[in-house]
């Protein structure tokens, strides 16, 4: 082994001290500086000891030194011998040398350290926060919800940290959501790094949301920033993140531990894609109630109402609509009638704020002349008509299956080279599938799609998200110019990714655009604030109970009869259904709500013709 060398050890020290930053570089040039002063002051004693003219020994000497190394103007008013001269005159160079370096290392460390802070490397301080880890698209839904969750209070923050610059994401967000009152604090760094997660103050936070971002396997990415939050000391706030594929679910779940609750994506879109593909209108309730903007979802005490039965509830409340019951067994939404309210359940209620829920006053005003009696009609077999595929569709195929009728009939038209397969095991469909280009117009035609009840555009996976949605939308465009110009009616959703594009799809009149990426970040923001809300929601996206339906209202009341939406729920609760609003078809295409209107109150009047439609939970 060879020795080291002194001359490389002090090497090796300087560059170590040098490395320190700025405050060790000032070190060094105070220590040059001092050598500089002190060498001029040994020169002048050696060659002019009695320059300049009054000095008054080594200490004056030194100042002297020093004035000139820090102000070489200094130099001008001298007036003395060549020597003394010519000694200042390198004195002060040395200076104007260090001066101008010492400059240039505090404006540099200076600069550093503004652009750390704008970076936003500071500790929150907050309490009470939401601190939203990631980005992608879905940033700008859960933040929106999030404000509007809390716009009624003051002081409320919302934290999020991405690999992204900080003024960048404070900018972006502020162009796309109206903060209001909440406050939004962005931080830089990496979730999956504990020192960055450091930051967020997460012990004193409310909840977190860990968000999918977009790119290759993101999975991978949530199921890092899951360990790296299970491993922290300290308190562990609830926990939601969203899960893409349905496959990694129970390796999330095993790395995100008691505290964390999932959501299945890919699951929960493919259950709204198929139930919006056959009840119109379907994919607006579930926006309606994922969203802070009109009804929402609440669980209440059940003591008021205790002693009742569920069917009894169901006019019990004013300003507020019963949709279930949450036992201590589990959340059912709209159960037998006769089931008895205990003191140990809550209300599932849809109300416009949980602050205006209060108890009707009396017995509900009922018109029994109005409620039309009518058996429901034994399901038929279906013929669906599916266009694109992607990775979702083996999820949309299996739970249409569980949906439709034994005889129903599937067509897949698409040119991707994956397009059914994986299929076996279907009990009620039956798939065949066929080579197009689904932005052809003479390739549609020729799948004749007026011999289908119900129409699926998927977003094309092979695709930028972009330039899928932009395919998307030339389909949509082309079966609605041929619904008109060959008078035929059939049933339209399609899946899209960026929300933007839905002011353009709804040009070709769509019954249901369903915004994947928007549904998940809402349901992530409705989490967030409520955890409770889980089981609620994974009750509405399941095939088995009762799930929303939006049904001709002429199975329900006298069609053009003006009623109370008290006669409405009656006329349902008769059927074993829950009413929990109804569609106006001269609303259909008018946004934001597109007709539907939920929890409207129960002593309001209401018109309702042949062409508009009560929305109930139901049993299919």
């Amino acid at each position: 082994m060879s020795s080291v060398k002194f001359r490389e050890r002090a090497r090796y020290w300087f560059d170590n001290t040098m490395s320190k930053g700025t405050i060790s570089l000032v070190g060094w040039l105070a220590v040059v500086s001092m050598g500089l002063v002190v060498v001029v002051a040994g020169l002048l004693m050696w060659v002019a000891p009695d320059e300049p003219e009054g000095v008054g020994g080594p200490g004056h000497v030194l100042w002297i030194a020093l004035m000139h190394a820090l102000s070489p103007d200094e130099l001008a008013a001298d007036d003395g011998s060549v020597p003394y001269m010519a000694v200042m005159l390198v004195g002060s160079l040395g200076g104007l040398f260090i001066v101008s370096m010492l400059v240039g290392l505090l404006a540099n460390g200076f600069e550093q350290k503004v652009d750390r802070l704008r970076r936003g490397r500071s500790r929150i301080v907050e309490t009470g926060h939401t601190v939203v880890l990631g980005w992608s698209d879905q940033v700008f839904t859960i933040v929106a919800e999030l404000v509007k969750a809390h716009a009624s209070e003051s002081g409320s923050v919302v934290a999020v940290l991405a690999d992204r610059d900080k003024l960048a994401m404070e900018e972006e967000i502020r162009e796309r959501v109206d903060l209001g009152r909440t406050r939004l604090v962005c931080r830089t760094g990496s979730a999956t790094e504990p020192r960055d997660l450091a930051l967020m103050n997460l012990a004193a936070a409310s909840a977190v949301v860990v968000l999918s971002p977009e790119g290759e396997d993101p999975d991978a990415h949530v199921f890092k920033i899951l360990l790296a939050l299970d491993k922290r000391e300290g308190v562990h706030p609830p926990v939601v993140a969203a899960i893409a594929a349905t496959r990694n679910v129970a390796a999330a779940r095993l790395a995100g531990g008691a505290d964390v609750h999932l959501v299945d994506s890919d699951d929960t879109a493919s259950r709204l894609i198929v139930q919006s593909s056959r009840q119109s209108g379907m994919s607006v309730v579930c926006m309606d109630l994922l969203n802070f903007d009109g009804g929402e979802i609440y669980l209440r005490p059940a003591a008021e109402v205790a002693g009742r039965t569920y069917g009894e509830t169901l006019h019990a409340y004013e300003t507020a609509t019963v949709i279930g019951l949450r036992k201590p067994s589990g959340v059912v939404l709209n159960p037998a009638m006769d089931t008895p309210v205990t003191e140990a359940d809550e209300v599932v209620m849809i109300a416009h704020d949980d602050s205006r829920i209060v108890l009707a006053d009396g017995t509900a005003a009922v018109d029994e002349a109005a409620i039309v009696t009518t058996e429901p009609a034994d399901p038929e077999p279906e013929r669906t008509l599916l266009l694109n595929w992607n990775s979702r569709a083996h999820h949309i195929i299996r739970y249409l299956d569980g949906y439709v009728a034994p005889g129903s009939v599937l067509e897949i038209a698409t040119d991707h080279p994956q397009a059914g397969t994986g299929l076996d095991g279907l009990r009620n469909l039956t798939v065949n599938v066929k080579d197009c280009d689904t932005t052809d117009r003479y390739a549609l035609e020729a799948l004749a799609p007026g011999l289908f009840q119900h129409v699926i555009v998927l977003s094309d996976d092979r695709f930028t998200l972009h330039h899928a949605d932009t395919r998307t939308l030339m389909t949509l465009l082309q079966l609605r110019d041929m619904q008109s110009a060959m008078n035929e009616h059939y049933s339209i959703v399609s899946e899209m990714h960026d929300e933007n594009n839905r002011a353009l799809a709804e040009v070709t009149e769509a019954d249901d655009i369903v915004i994947s990426d928007t549904v998940i970040g809402l349901l992530l923001a409705q989490l967030a604030e409520n955890r409770h809300l889980a089981d609620v929601f994974g009750f509405l996206f399941d095939s088995r109970g009762s799930e929303i339906y939006p049904r001709p209202a002429s199975s329900y009341v006298t069609p053009g009869t003006e009623v109370s939406f008290s006669t409405v729920i009656e006329a349902a609760r008769r059927r074993g259904e829950t009413a929990i609003g109804y569609r106006d078809a001269a609303g259909r295409n008018i946004p934001p709500h597109y007709g539907i209107v939920l929890n409207p109150p129960k002593p309001d009047l209401v018109r309702l013709s042949e062409r508009d439609s009560v929305i109930v939970l139901a049993e299919d």
